[in-house]
């Protein structure tokens, strides 16, 4: 199990690109799960850094990222107040289709094996097989 806390800086998330790179070349994960993997993570952790933390530098976002067998877990957690995740609107809706928000939690559900959100919203973990 690894573990990373960053600051909600933007400029951070090279930091956790860099750990998901790292860690998926050692346990010799696909180019496809790695994309999906990397581009979840990355959204997981933008989200937590602009909507949670609000841009707060002084709050913290931390990865947790463990491997069991052939499933790679990742959990993303801030220090915000959480959010609503069933109540997050369907960004296929034609009525949708134009927002520039709202992708984010569609896009992780799309690319992960399983998602799942604690009770407060402000942590999400996701699994990919692999």
């Amino acid at each position: 199990m690894e573990s990373i806390s960053i600051a909600s800086d933007i400029e951070n998330l090279t930091v956790i690109e860099t750990m998901v790179d790292t860690l998926s070349k050692r346990l010799g994960i696909s180019d496809e799960v790695y994309g999906k993997i990397l581009i979840s993570t990355v959204e997981a952790v933008n989200n937590a850094i602009l909507h949670g933390n609000r841009g707060d530098k002084n709050k913290k976002v931390t990865v947790i990222v463990n491997s069991d067998g052939n499933v790679f877990d990742v959990t993303v957690a801030d220090e915000g107040e959480g959010f609503s995740y069933s109540n997050v609107p369907d960004p296929t809706d034609p009525k949708n289709i134009e927002n520039l928000h709202g992708r984010g939690v569609f896009i992780m559900k799309s690319l992960a094996d399983s998602i799942e959100y604690n009770s407060s919203g402000n942590e999400v973990r996701m699994k990919f097989k692999y």
